[in-house]
């Protein structure tokens, strides 16, 4: 099973993008996912952008992620 984290693609070239998730901004592979746009949230798996996500469904993907977390730590 795989995890993929959606975040919003904030520059791309050819082959790299930079995503952004509550100000926190990383570095990607864009090889997988070359007819991705600046401005739309991209899926992110191992440091790749592997699909791309409308933002309803990503704000919704995100908010149980938090959910999930916010229940580990009870652990």
């Amino acid at each position: 099973m795989c995890l993929a984290i959606p975040m919003k693609l904030l520059r791309r070239d050819e082959f790299e993008g930079t995503v952004e998730l509550d100000g926190i901004r990383r570095s990607i592979s864009m090889m997988l996912l070359p007819e991705a746009e600046v401005g739309q949230h991209v899926l992110v798996h191992a440091g790749y952008a592997i699909g791309t996500i409308n933002e309803e469904e990503a704000a919704k993907t995100l908010e149980l992620l938090r959910e999930y977390a916010d229940t580990m730590e009870e652990f």
